[in-house]
Formats: structure tokens, C-alpha cells, sequence
């Protein structure tokens, strides 16, 4: 029978190769536990990176005071900047600037939606939709005569509040007006000042 040969063999290491091989690493360049600081030419100045500055009207926007799709009619106190084209279907966009605490609504006249609106600020005149849901943040102040499909209330609400088909009031929430809805549910904690009137199917 032929032997075969083994595919892999150890390699006989002679004092030459060990030789030439530390050499190699002799001749190689060192590395630095830590690198050199970089010299500069006296005519050569290292210069900071630039600090953006902000706008000089530049500003943080704060929270719209109504988030959803809505036609209005009234007018709005702006303390900031508005963009955008007055017109047949036009698009305004508002930008506010953080409120001093005027007191004085920020929005005061109609307000009509379909599906959802949601309000953040202060808002005062009437909200209408007929079969929308209305949402009043903790944050919000509304003054107004509200006749909606479903309205959830978090913030405060001065003014009666019709609700076709349900009305929540939040734990934290304040109503002082006459709610009239199928549906009522007022978590404790809510402060409720006025008289409630079921409607029927």
C-alpha cells in the first residue's frame, strides 16, 4: 500500500529564520503610547472651531395653541412671527413665542372642525363640530361655548359644553358650566361647577 503524505507538516524552525525575523521587527518603526502633540510653525496659529450663534430673531416656538384641521373666524393675539398666504384656501402658519402671561386669549372667535381638535392654550368665543372630538390638554384654558360629538376635558373649561355623544372630564380637569350629553364621566379629582342635563337617544 502507498503512504501518504501528511497535508500538513510541522516546519522546522532554524536559528536563521528567528534571526531574520526579529531584525525585521527591529527595523520597524515604534508606536507611541501616546501621541506627540502636533508642532506648529510660529507663522502657523491653531484656530477654534466657530460657535454658531442663533438668528437675531430667532426664537423657541411654543406648543400651537390648537393642533388639528379647523376653519376659524375671530381674531388671534401673535407674539411671534406668521407665514404663509391670506387668501380663498389659504395656509397661515404661527410661530408663538413663550406668552408673559397676558391673560387674554390667544384665539377669540369660531372655531368649526370635523374629525379631531386638540387644544394647548387659551382659546375663548365658540367650538363647534358635529360630529368631532374635542381634546382640552391639562395646559389649556378655554372660554368658550363648546357643542361637539365627544369632548375630553384635562385642563379648565369656563362656558356649557354639549357633548351629542359623550363627555369626559379628567381627574385634573375644572368645568364651570351646565354640561348636556348621552354620556357622562367624571374622574375624582375633576371639579365640576354647574348642572347636567342627559339628553335622549
Amino acid at each position: 500500500m502507498i503512504a501518504v503524505k501528511a497535508a500538513l507538516e510541522e516546519e522546522q524552525t532554524t536559528p536563521d529564520a528567528v534571526a531574520a525575523v526579529t531584525n525585521i521587527m527591529d527595523a520597524a518603526p515604534r508606536r507611541f503610547a501616546t501621541a506627540p502633540a502636533p508642532v506648529l510653525s510660529p507663522n502657523i496659529r491653531s484656530v477654534p472651531a466657530p460657535v454658531p450663534t442663533p438668528k437675531e430673531n430667532g426664537f423657541q416656538p411654543r406648543i400651537p395653541v390648537i393642533t388639528g384641521e379647523a376653519t376659524y373666524r375671530g381674531s388671534a393675539e401673535v407674539h411671534g412671527t406668521i407665514s404663509g398666504q391670506v387668501g380663498v384656501a389659504s395656509m397661515l402658519t404661527i410661530k408663538q413665542r413663550p406668552r408673559n402671561g397676558s391673560g387674554e386669549p390667544e384665539l377669540d372667535g369660531e372655531l368649526n372642525f370635523k374629525d379631531m381638535l386638540r387644544v394647548n392654550g387659551h382659546i375663548a368665543g365658540k367650538v363647534f363640530s358635529s360630529r368631532g372630538t374635542l381634546i382640552i390638554d391639562a395646559s389649556a384654558k378655554v372660554e368658550a361655548e363648546i357643542d361637539v360629538c365627544i369632548c375630553v376635558v384635562s385642563g379648565m373649561v369656563i362656558g356649557d359644553i354639549t357633548g351629542h355623544e359623550r363627555v369626559e372630564v379628567g381627574s385634573g380637569a375644572v368645568v364651570k358650566g351646565n354640561i348636556a350629553t348621552r354620556t357622562l364621566s367624571i374622574k375624582p379629582g375633576a371639579v365640576f361647577q354647574g348642572d347636567c342635563r342627559m339628553l335622549k337617544d
